[in-house]
């Protein structure tokens, strides 16, 4: 499946600022004490920051404090996020992982908004839409770039054993960690990257968890 990052990308950040029309001091339950106000400067943040890595080729941008009035705020930077990411793909770039190019970029800001967005709505009690496909490659970036990544910084150990992650809903699976794997936890592809991404418990999914757990204890995420 050819996905179109830059597309998706553009939808999820609409998507995430229709959410900013509702309550901006509700708990956003995933995200320690955070309110969607305080989730909304988050996002706005990290569009500059990926603009910053695009067009200066450096990690080191640093935003203000977020204005009061933060959807208009969320509304600019995401077009000035989407301006810099409307190059050619392969286009250079600063990133923390490889590949260096703007295409890393154009798929990272893509499942961080799709996630957020989910947050943003989770916190409103508003059902969100996940595309399977979709979560698929969401579920395939943890263990290509952040799972590795956590192991090279040193924030998690090396994994004892390996674990396999079956989307059942797309006859897809992805195995971490060394030799066979001793476990396998099960589900629709967009409850794998949720749990993924901590915002279900591995519990939900099929398989014994706790097995899993003791195999990645993790952080597999930041």
């Amino acid at each position: 499946m050819q996905i179109d990052h830059l597309a998706l990308l553009r939808e999820e950040l609409e998507l995430f600022q229709e959410c900013l029309g509702g309550e901006l001091s509700a708990p956003v339950e995933h995200c320690g004490d955070w309110t969607l106000r305080e989730l909304a400067a988050h996002v706005a943040e990290g569009n500059l920051w990926v603009v910053a890595a695009v067009r200066e080729r450096h990690g080191r941008h640093a935003s203000p404090p977020a204005p009061e009035d933060i959807a208009p705020h969320v509304a600019e930077t995401s077009r000035r996020l989407v301006e810099a990411l409307s190059v050619d793909p392969a286009t250079e770039a600063w990133t923390f992982w490889p590949p260096c190019t703007v295409g890393f970029w154009r798929r990272r800001r893509w499942l961080e908004t799709l996630v957020h967005r989910w947050d943003a709505q989770h916190a409103l009690g508003i059902p969100s839409r996940l595309d399977p496909e979709l979560c698929g490659d969401g579920v395939a970036e943890v263990f290509d770039t952040f799972a590795p990544r956590q192991v090279k910084l040193g924030r998690m150990a090396e994994p004892a054993a390996a674990v396999r992650f079956t989307a059942d809903d797309l006859g897809r699976s992805w195995v971490f960690g060394p030799g066979e794997p001793v476990v396998e936890l099960r589900g629709p592809a967009p409850d794998l990257m949720l749990a993924l991404w901590n915002r279900k418990p591995w519990s939900e999914l099929s398989g014994d968890a706790a097995a899993a757990r003791a195999a990645l204890p993790g952080p597999l995420v930041p």
